[in-house]
């Protein structure tokens, strides 16, 4: 039945397994979605790239989809929003076709650029001393010497595939991409230009491209769009030729958007400073909008523009979270082929669940470390891997599988630890009667495919020791950071009555029963890295 009272966006989660596309109401109620799967191209020496033309084709499929069931009105469709995977290139011409395949986040094939880039008598753990002190006086950050930074795959095609190089017009973000394909119009975010490297964010009013970083880098500066603009801009009106695919009307605008991760940042609801959100999927972060420019260089974290105009946003990002589940299923308890037959494993994570549950916390004292690709928060460590420590004879697979959501949250305390020392003298100022001794992050909002396991939030919310508010839906989260950034665009929304659109499903507070186990245990956590560093860097370099 049509709701003619409501209006709708239509927001697009461009993730690296696919795009979902939904329609959300400009108060973020999810009424329909579709997801379509994009194939992940891997190549020798640390390529990884996908087609742009298998995401556009996807969208419009997914788009399509939901549009046509006829659940919303195409007059109530009021903008289209998109938040994409972050960190990736794709070269395009002066019409705005693709001339190869993107270049995605995982890419590490640049990375020796990075490494030449930072050669200097003066390092820090493989860094350019003076160097990074001028990117991090401009950006909060700097280029990585791991290689998956958009600049990096710019510095390959550059030296690897030159013939592309002179033919791009402009190197598009994933985000950029699609907004292109969606209006015809080249632009950036100030959000996704971000992991470039390239803007000075100083005056949060005025940022703007740096020159001096651009030559540092020896790119050609007209390679990169020339219009920046906030994430609730609005950007343009579809094209005939989407109007047309998709039955939108010719003035349905589009709006800038963000990148996934201030797209999942803004569908949590945690849009307030210094109120934080925690995202478990295949990788997890913890992450807060704050009114002021900082890096903590040592813990790998920075804030930076966020989709909130005149805000700044801590990033980070751990390496596994939900990943560690999903090695456990694919890569030792079922075979990759049992996984194609549906009646072999009904809902493996359900089970996982169900296990957890009747298992002491604490696992018997057994410890997982999720560091199974190596980890970039709260250390910047390559070589470092996971493990189980402490098994023995007497313990089961149940002592593993609870273990595993263990580690995982000890791994997001770790990172907690940082981001609460990096907020806690600017909180302290705005927040009277605060005191050091006084927990800067009480109450903490969780989302993601993780956030749907009710035992791993109460594990969360036992090991960090602070409320874990469980949002309703949390795997929409980027579906409706999307409709919250369009529906702001569009005045029908305000930024403080976003949190209130996020129905919580549960809040689970600590149990004082397993407070001392966990700190125990987290405190061997942090033991384990710090021995086993020397040991891993032999075994992983």
């Amino acid at each position: 039945m049509l709701n003619s009272e409501k209006k709708y966006i239509l927001a697009i989660d461009h993730g690296t397994q696919g795009p979902k596309s939904a329609l959300v109401s400009t108060t973020g109620e999810v009424v329909e979605w579709a997801f379509q799967e994009v194939p992940l191209y891997l190549e020798k020496g640390g390529g990884a790239e996908q087609d742009p033309e298998e995401w556009w084709n996807a969208i419009l499929k997914t788009s399509k989809q939901v549009i046509d069931k006829g659940t919303v009105s195409i007059d109530d469709i009021v903008g289209v929003c998109d938040t994409s995977q972050w960190s990736g290139t794709v070269a395009v011409d002066k019409d705005g076709n693709h001339l190869m395949n993107s270049i995605i986040w995982m890419d590490t094939r640049g990375a020796s650029y990075m490494k030449k880039l930072h050669k200097s008598l003066f390092q820090v753990s493989g860094y350019s001393l003076f160097k990074m002190l001028s990117w991090m006086k401009r950006t909060a950050g700097g280029p990585s010497l791991s290689g998956k930074d958009p600049v990096a795959h710019i510095l390959w095609i550059k030296y690897n595939k030159p013939d592309i190089y002179e033919k791009t017009y402009n190197f598009l973000e994933p985000q950029d991409y699609i907004n292109f394909k969606l209006t015809g119009k080249f632009a950036a975010s100030y959000a996704s230009i971000q992991m470039h490297w390239i803007t000075d964010i100083r005056k949060i009013h005025d940022i703007k491209y740096s020159k001096k970083l651009i030559k540092k880098l020896k790119l050609d500066p007209d390679k990169f769009p020339t219009d920046l603009k906030w994430s609730t801009d609005v950007l343009g009106t579809v094209s005939k030729e989407v109007s047309d695919e998709l039955g939108l009307n010719k003035d349905t605008k589009v709006i800038m958007g963000a990148p996934d991760l201030y797209g999942a940042t803004i569908g949590s609801g945690a849009v307030g400073d210094y109120e934080g959100h925690i995202y478990v999927g295949t990788s997890d972060w913890l992450l807060c909008h704050v009114p002021f420019k900082k890096t903590d260089i040592f813990h790998n974290m920075a804030s930076v523009p966020a989709a909130i105009p005149g805000k700044y946003m801590i990033i980070n990002e751990q390496e596994i979270a939900g990943g560690a589940l999903q090695f456990l299923r694919d890569k030792i308890l079922y075979h990759k082929d049992e996984l194609l037959r549906e009646e072999a494993v009904p809902d493996v994570y359900k089970i996982f669940d169900r296990i957890v549950e009747e298992t002491p916390a604490g696992s018997n004292n057994l410890i997982f470390t999720p560091w199974l690709f190596g980890e970039r928060a709260p250390v910047d460590d390559h070589s470092v891997r996971g493990g189980l420590y402490n098994l023995s004879l007497e313990m089961s697979r149940a002592h593993i599988i609870r273990a595993i959501f263990e580690g995982v949250a000890y791994n997001i305390k770790w990172l907690l630890t940082y981001v609460e020392k990096f907020i806690q003298k600017e909180k302290m100022k705005v927040t009277p009667g605060m005191t050091k001794k006084d927990v800067v992050m009480p109450e903490i909002t969780i989302i993601g495919g993780g956030a749907t396991s009710n035992i791993w939030c109460q594990i969360f919310a036992d090991v960090l020791n602070r409320k874990i508010r469980q949002n309703k839906d949390p795997i929409q989260a980027n579906a409706r950071g999307a409709a919250f950034m369009a529906s702001v665009g569009l005045g029908y929304l305000k930024w403080d009555e976003v949190q209130s659109c996020c129905e919580v499903a549960n809040v689970y507070t600590p149990n004082p029963e397993n407070r001392e186990t966990y700190d125990n245990l987290y405190s061997e956590f942090i033991n384990i890295y710090k021995i086993m560093g020397k040991t891993h860097k032999r075994l992983n370099i």
